[in-house]
């Protein structure tokens, strides 16, 4: 088992949750911190990936969405509250240097996910992220960077919050007349982010072999320190 931090941080800002990213990937390469996993969920948000193609983005004029390029692999997507997003910041030192296996892991920690509200989560070759079937529906998006071996970015899933933006204001993912469900849409009720939580950190913790603790609030506050001062 590995030691590593947990942190909440709500609702917040893409461009706020990079930087602090970007602070915790410096601490864990420099190895003052272990393994690091933020829960959080955006503001609506459209981010572009490495591989992001001009057509995908046709946002309607006055949409009220932030566009972000970002250093992560993949294509464009879309955030927005309702959505469990997860950034596990590992030194993949400790966890195979293997950045397919690594994709592969947390996608089976999606599955383990969904599999606490009785949902079977599926893996479609060729195209990364999670799925239910049949008919194939996207559920969960997977988008990674690692530098050092250190991983950022990470992974959304949909808990519930209208999927529409994923078709009307982008071509999600790359995907021509792909669809996109969420966990409420799917189990019939409302479900809070809150409520999947829980699940996402016990799937985290047993796909990785972590043993997790809340990150010190002291530790949080110097990290926001940091990044103030450097920006």
């Amino acid at each position: 088992m590995h030691r590593a931090y947990t942190l909440n941080l709500g609702l917040v800002p893409y461009r706020g949750a990079w930087e602090l990213q970007r602070a915790i990937a410096a601490a864990v390469t420099e190895g003052m911190l272990p393994d690091t996993i933020l829960l959080l969920e955006h503001p609506p948000t459209v981010t572009t990936g490495r591989r992001t193609d001009a057509g995908e983005l046709h946002i309607p004029d006055g949409a009220d969405v932030e566009i972000v390029e970002t250093d992560r692999g993949g294509k464009s997507t879309f955030h927005g509250p309702g959505q469990l997003v997860c950034y596990p910041i590992l030194d993949l030192n400790r966890h195979g240097r293997d950045v397919k296996r690594y994709c592969r892991d947390l996608e089976e920690a999606i599955v383990q996910t969904l599999a606490g509200f009785g949902l079977e989560g599926q893996r479609i070759d060729g195209s990364t992220g999670v799925w239910l079937t049949p008919p194939p529906r996207k559920i969960a998006s997977i988008g990674i960077h690692i530098s050092r071996w250190v991983t950022t970015h990470g992974y959304a899933l949909n808990v519930d919050l209208d999927p529409a933006p994923f078709t009307h204001w982008i071509t999600a993912c790359g995907l021509e007349d792909a669809a996109f469900t969420t966990i409420a849409r799917e189990v019939g009720r409302s479900v809070a982010v809150d409520e999947v939580r829980p699940h996402a950190l016990e799937a985290l913790a047993e796909v990785f072999g972590l043993e997790l603790a809340e990150l010190p609030a002291e530790t949080t506050r110097d990290l926001y320190s940091k990044e103030e001062a450097r920006v």
